[in-house]
């Protein structure tokens, strides 16, 4: 038996690599080994706190933590219970406060999380300018870059169409303590910190006690060639601008992220959920084939669910879970609610008739297997918070300017911006009982937004249907982007609670009560600007309950 000691050194450099004590703060772990090098340097970057506004104003030296830390960071926001000790407490915010995965778990290994936080909507440090929290739930990234047709979105109104530019406005903005007018600043501090680190202590061939200029240089010697970065993101970051710099940030973080996947097999179909399991052992179609819209695959899927006479279900014997702590099982309840999932007006589960139940037309949008279209819905999220503040029928008589009126005034209507600095957000804003005006509309504030001109084309797009004779100016478009919001996932929910875009549903049951009511709203033409399918939507209690179940089934141990 070959001697365990290399591997030992190994994962002490990657301790080594997240920082220790006073950079990470209690509770981090090592970064794994056997990431690629681009991915491992992300991972890095992304957990590492110093990018912070906080750290920038406090801190003498790039590699050391000011004592106390930012007082953000002391505890995490909880939504779902009592406040938890803060994953970053000591040091100061990073990327890894909002989307946490084991910082949190209990002994036994359960409470992971798929890069989500705890929070209704995530605190973020407090400049003076009214905010304390971001605008919306964080949601989780596991998956967010999984190959898809058409455009890719990111954030929940689809601001961003790389990650790239996602990854760049982050450390450089609002949610890292960054004002719009301290855009200078950000840029010229990330780069200082990547130029100044010392990487303390070097330790053997990895780059993981390496310092990030020696580490995206590539050059020394001592890091095994497996391990170095492609040849593409290499830089010498002394020589290079401060926007260059960022750039090679962002590429290695982007690597990161598109390195969160939930488990596939070999053909590429996923394999690793009670859900996933018992599609294999029924021998049901687990994938698209070649050409096949997923839409069309969910039907054929729902053909072949129908077709089953004598289902084998999946018992805690074919599989386990290490984060989780209910059984791994798909048994009848999960079938049940699968059906109702599948279930489409007039579909072939259940007569539906308005308020018999039986139909959830969730396929709709959380197409299967990733369990998401991709796509932007207003599903009366933001009008159900408005109105519970201040009473029924106040959403659809909330005045929202035309766009000639918010061209003309945007710093009255839409988001602060580096060329709108003193802009209120007040329609990128959670809904204030103090303040009418206040309110979320989601990709209405992205649409036709000057200041953020990379997403216009793709979102043009999607908004504008397909027949030629539609008037598709942006004048004409806006309102149909008023409040809505990119599809979630559905995968792997049991690690991402509280749900919706507002952080406002703490379990499954809120989520669905929520679809009934907005069905209902849709169906009455009294549901602002309402996603037409929500109107086939018919569940009862039952329903409710077994569709929990399903969605019970979609959980896996990430990690």
């Amino acid at each position: 038996m070959k001697s365990s000691a290399p591997m030992a050194a190994t994962v002490a450099a990657w301790a080594v690599l997240l920082g220790t004590g006073c950079l990470q703060g209690p509770g981090s772990v090592p970064v794994d080994p056997f990431k690629p090098a681009d991915q491992a340097l992300g991972e890095r970057i992304f957990r590492d706190p110093r990018f912070s506004q906080w750290f920038a104003t406090h801190s003498t030296s790039m590699n050391a933590f000011p004592t106390p830390g930012d007082p953000t960071v002391e505890t995490s926001a909880n939504a779902l219970g009592p406040a938890l000790p803060g994953s970053l407490a000591g040091a100061a915010m990073a990327c890894s406060l909002c989307h946490l995965v084991e910082q949190d778990s209990n002994p036994d290994g359960t409470n992971m999380r798929a890069y989500a936080d705890y929070a209704q909507r995530s605190p973020i440090p407090d400049r003076g300018d009214g905010q304390s929290t971001t605008p919306r739930n964080s949601p989780p990234m596991v998956d967010a870059l999984v190959p898809r047709d058409g455009g890719v979105f990111l954030h929940l109104d689809g601001q961003f169409v790389t990650p790239g530019d996602l990854i760049a406005s982050t450390f450089t903005g609002r949610n890292l303590g960054w004002l719009p007018t301290e855009y200078a600043q950000a840029l010229h501090h990330l780069a200082q910190v990547i130029r100044e680190d010392d990487g303390q202590p070097f330790q053997g061939p990895d780059p993981a006690g390496m310092s990030y200029a020696v580490a995206f240089l590539a050059e020394d010697t001592r890091i095994l060639a497996r391990l170095r970065l492609p040849v593409e993101d290499r830089l010498d970051v002394h020589a290079a601008t401060d926007q260059e710099v960022l750039s090679a940030v962002s590429t290695v973080v982007a690597a990161y992220i598109n390195g969160l996947r939930y488990s596939r097999d070999q053909t590429g179909a996923y394999n690793f959920s009670p859900f996933d399991v018992f599609l294999k052992v029924n021998g049901l179609p687990r994938m698209p084939d070649e050409g096949e819209a997923p839409i069309a695959y969910a039907r054929r899927l729902r053909t072949a669910v129908e077709s089953l006479s004598a289902p084998q279900f999946v018992t805690p014997g074919m599989g386990s879970y290490i984060h989780h702590s209910e059984p791994f099982a798909f048994g009848v309840t999960e079938l049940q609610g699968l059906e109702v999932f599948l279930a489409e007006p007039l579909g072939p589960f259940r007569d539906p008739g308005v308020g018999g139940g039986g139909v959830g037309n969730c396929l709709a949008c959380h197409t299967p297997p990733d369990f998401t279209d991709h796509l932007f819905h207003n599903t009366g999220s933001s009008q159900v918070e408005y109105d519970n503040l201040h009473g029924a029928g106040a959403f659809l008589a909330l005045a929202v300017p035309d766009l000639a009126t918010r061209s003309a005034n945007p710093a009255a209507y839409l988001p602060e911006s580096v060329a709108n600095p003193t802009a209120i957000g007040r329609f990128r804003h959670a809904a204030s009982a103090e303040d009418p005006s206040l309110a979320d509309l989601g990709l209405w504030n992205v649409f036709a937004n000057a200041d953020m001109p990379n997403p216009q084309a793709a979102l043009l797009d999607v908004l504008c249907p397909a027949e030629p004779a539609t008037d598709c100016s942006t004048a004409t478009l806006l309102p149909q982007a008023l409040a809505v919001y990119k599809t979630p996932g559905l995968r792997d929910l049991d690690d991402s609670a509280p749900y919706l875009h507002n952080g406002s549903a703490q379990n499954f049951q809120a989520v669905l009560a929520q679809y009934q009511k907005v069905a209902e709203l849709q169906r009455a033409g009294i549901l602002r600007n309402g996603d037409a399918r929500l109107a086939g939507i018919s569940l009862s209690s039952a329903d409710v309950a077994t569709l929990s179940a399903f969605l019970h089934s979609l959980a896996e141990d990430y990690q």
